[in-house]
């Protein structure tokens, strides 16, 4: 596996997230892509039109992006999981992020994530 792809992948994965660039999303994800929010003991899904909708509807933040790449790894070069956290004011998530190489580069299939803090203090 070429580890700086699937951290070059990660990266613009943050960096999308933080200043919300729906066209990244775009590419990045594969068409299968599902997300999964799990709150309060329930889990809600968006599929990847949803996810971008999503991103679509608000504001980036202000430079620079916060976010941190807390663990990567991978299964022959095929499969790769991304632990990360990375802030969506007043939030900061945390992700866990299934890629799948398809044609060469990785494609974001599966996000799993929580709210991990606020950052407003509530």
């Amino acid at each position: 596996m070429n580890g700086s792809d699937l951290q070059a992948a990660a990266l613009a994965y943050c960096d999308a997230v933080y200043f919300a660039k729906a066209e990244v999303f775009e590419d990045l994800c594969h068409d299968n892509f599902q997300m999964t929010l799990v709150e309060n003991g329930e889990a809600t899904f968006w599929d990847k039109a949803s996810y971008l909708a999503r991103v679509r509807g608000r504001d980036a933040f202000p430079a620079p992006a916060q976010y941190d790449i807390l663990s990567m790894d991978s299964a022959g070069d095929e499969i790769a999981r991304v632990h990360l956290t990375v802030d969506v004011p007043p939030q900061r998530y945390e992700d866990h992020l299934g890629f799948v190489r398809v044609g060469g580069s990785w494609k974001l299939l599966t996000k799993v994530f929580r709210v991990s803090a606020r950052l407003d203090g509530e």
